[in-house]
């Protein structure tokens, strides 16, 4: 009754499909990951709970657009978590936000776009992820409050 089969063998490139057929069209798309980090802050200039030291588990999303390759690949997910890692996490997971970033404000706001810098900036340095564009950055500072950087507001203002 049940659909489900075991594949009796796996497809072979240059056998059952060609290698012009690995991208399947020529149209950008937009791939995303997230990450979570923990990490302590305080306010300045602010009156409200968050100019005492505290913390948060942040939530990032990350998403990125471009134009597929040969293969049908835009980007590989694992490029985009080492990115994250090398370039970006080791300035925030358990740190002080206020010492490890550069002089601001540590708000959900200011962080951002920071975030948005390092990848795109990241994304630039590689020719491999050429025409790669970061879309969008979401910032969660709690499960329900986030900030956003988009593309059309970094390079059109």
């Amino acid at each position: 009754m049940s659909d489900f089969r075991i594949v009796e063998r796996l497809q072979k490139i240059d056998v059952d499909i060609q290698r012009n057929q690995l991208n399947y069209h020529a149209k950008r798309v937009l791939v995303s990951k997230e990450f979570t980090f923990d990490a302590a802050h305080h306010l300045h200039h602010y009156e409200g709970k968050c100019k005492n030291l505290h913390g948060h588990t942040y939530r990032v999303v990350l998403g990125l657009s471009g134009y597929t390759d040969e293969r049908g690949l835009m980007i590989d997910f694992g490029d985009i978590k080492k990115i994250w890692k090398q370039k970006i996490e080791i300035h925030l997971d358990h740190r002080y936000l206020n010492e490890t970033l550069p002089p601001m404000n540590t708000t959900a706001e200011n962080i951002v776009v920071w975030i948005y810098e390092k990848l795109a900036e990241a994304l630039l340095d590689e020719p491999r992820y050429s025409g790669a564009c970061v879309e969008f950055i979401r910032l969660y500072e709690t499960p329900t409050s986030y900030a956003e950087a988009r593309r059309e507001w970094m390079e059109g203002e």
